[in-house]
């Protein structure tokens, strides 16, 4: 039997995940959640074995909460389920320890495969992400990388977070705090994203985020 927490800030998706799940003789939701806090907790007792998390929380983003996660919890799988494309959020990502990335809209059987898969310690990567993944590679192997890739793909773990943040309005005092770093770190990490995205303003980054999707 596969334990499986679910976190997500809307209850209809909860109950209708927890319902198709129950199908399965070999799966069981055995806890829930709506906020990255409480999927932390749910880490933290111990008693799921695949951790089913949404990217956009009321509390703070997915990619925070995986983080916070993988941290504290290296070996619990966490399998990401996201309204958003592959294309948005995957390699980030999985590059920070997801267990694999699915889109809401996919077809209900393969988030049951991804589950099983994930339990016995593999990685789930969907055909498109497979693609994404191989795009990176063939793109990244000339002398100037793939020319339509975009460019807050070229930003680390850490950046990513910080320009999730600033894009929806956050101060860098309040990201130092939430990340526990220095507020010049963050100011640092501010400038970078900057240069990176060839932007100038918080306001820029949030116009930035919304045109490729990356929050809502």
């Amino acid at each position: 039997m596969i334990r499986i927490g679910i976190v997500d800030d809307h209850a209809i998706v909860r109950t209708g995940l927890r319902q198709f799940l129950s199908d399965h003789v070999d799966l069981r939701v055995t806890g829930e959640g709506a906020t990255g806090r409480e999927a932390l907790e749910m880490a933290r007792r111990g008693d799921v074995d695949v951790l089913l998390l949404d990217i956009s929380m009321p509390d703070q983003s997915g990619v925070d909460a995986l983080a916070a996660i993988k941290a504290r919890f290296p070996a619990l799988p966490v399998l990401i389920l996201s309204g958003f494309p592959e294309a948005h959020y995957a390699t980030t990502l999985l590059r920070q320890g997801a267990a694999g990335y699915l889109n809401k809209e996919c077809d209900p059987e393969e988030i049951a495969d991804a589950i099983r898969l994930v339990s016995r310690g593999r990685r789930y990567i969907s055909p498109a992400v497979a693609e994404q993944l191989a795009d990176s590679v063939v793109g990244g192997s000339g002398a100037a990388g793939a020319p339509d890739k975009p460019p807050h793909e070229a930003l680390s773990e850490r950046e990513f977070q910080v320009f999730l943040r600033l894009a929806q309005g956050e101060t860098v005092g309040h990201i130092a705090e939430a990340l526990f770093l220095s507020v010049k770190t963050v100011s640092t990490y501010r400038t970078r994203v900057l240069e990176k995205l060839k932007l100038s303003t918080n306001s820029d980054l949030t116009y930035y985020a919304l045109k490729n999707g990356l929050i809502q």
